[in-house]
């Protein structure tokens, strides 16, 4: 009886790993010589990958389509103000914020992962505006006038820079293995089998709710990290802002662009995006278009994003989260 096992890693995949860690050793070290307004850039673009890296688990992977994220990412912040504001010091509540997140997310699962398709997608804008609402309430907060972080303004401003950067360096790295690791393992399996028939997955012994609530949960706080370290860069927290629904607009963007369901689509998708403002930003409502007219014109003509199109041009999906099998030389009696 012929065998089969789990074909090893491509010796291209590899170097690719490890090309990505010298990235990463290189921007560690990047605030010794980098000008502030580089670290800065920087900063935002790392905020960029991580929301798309968790938007595409959620829905590249689960097939968990959410309109909703910006739920999270405005939670992430409004938990920093309350934790500073009991006297925590600011680099801790920016950590702990993003992770307090689990305490509305996982009763929220319960509910919201019961709903199909579009019902989950409509389900999560209703519930990122309401909780918008509800914060707005919040006297901490003053309403739409929002709020400063002073605390951070007693800091350094090199210092502040340089750790926020830091943070969100981090973060990326964790968001990238974490992803990784997940996807290259049972969960990813189960997750992307769901994905293509639930009830396909339910019956072969997957079990869908688990799976879907991993997914929504961890998502929801990588979502939050990534608002907790954009208000340690901007300072000020406005709910119109933290709540805005161009933050799903950008995820959408990076992660349809980039490749839905691919490993280094959303990465190729935030680079692109955050190029395209550095070049287009001050034109206004013209970038904004022009924003609109590439995510058309992949729509139209690259659906599979630019990761497809690589694909296709060399035969396979670098980094891919799809397993295959082969059967080595020997037989089993």
């Amino acid at each position: 009886m012929k065998s089969f096992q789990l074909a090893p890693m491509s010796e291209a995949d590899r170097k690719m790993i490890w090309a990505g860690f010298a990235i990463a050793l290189v921007l560690f070290i990047l605030p010794v010589f980098g000008s502030a307004l580089i670290v800065d850039k920087l900063t935002l673009l790392m905020v960029y990958i991580i929301l798309a890296v968790m938007w595409n688990l959620l829905a590249g992977y689960a097939g968990l389509v959410s309109v909703g994220q910006q739920a999270f990412i405005g939670l992430g912040g409004y938990f920093v103000l309350r934790l500073v504001e009991t006297g925590m010091p600011p680099f801790a509540a920016i950590v702990l914020g993003g992770l307090f997140v689990v305490a509305v997310a996982w009763p929220l699962s319960w509910f919201v992962l019961r709903l199909k398709a579009a019902e989950f997608a409509v389900a999560m804008w209703v519930l990122a505006e309401a909780i918008r609402s509800i914060v707005m309430f919040d006297p901490l907060v003053q309403g739409e006038t929002g709020r400063s972080l002073v605390s951070m303004n007693a800091i350094d401003a090199d210092l502040r820079r340089t750790f926020v950067y830091l943070l969100a360096l981090v973060a990326v790295v964790i968001a990238l293995v974490l992803s990784y690791v997940l996807l290259r393992g049972r969960l990813g399996g189960e997750s992307q089998a769901i994905r293509d028939d639930e009830e396909a997955a339910g019956s072969v012994g997957v079990s869908v709710m688990r799976v879907k609530r991993i997914i929504f949960i961890v998502s929801a706080v990588g979502c939050a990290l990534a608002g907790t370290i954009w208000l340690a860069s901007a300072i000020t927290y406005q709910p119109r802002t933290a709540f805005g629904i161009n933050w799903t607009v950008f995820m959408l963007f990076m992660v349809l662009v980039g490749g839905l369901g691919s490993y280094l689509g959303p990465i190729i998708g935030a680079v692109l995006l955050f190029a395209l403002q550095e070049v287009f930003g001050d034109f206004g409502a013209w970038y904004l278009a022009g924003v609109g007219i590439v995510a058309i014109l992949f729509a139209l003509y690259a659906p599979r994003g630019i990761m497809g199109l690589i694909q296709d041009r060399i035969g396979h999906e670098p980094l891919s989260m799809q397993q295959s099998l082969f059967s080595p030389t020997r037989f089993d009696a």
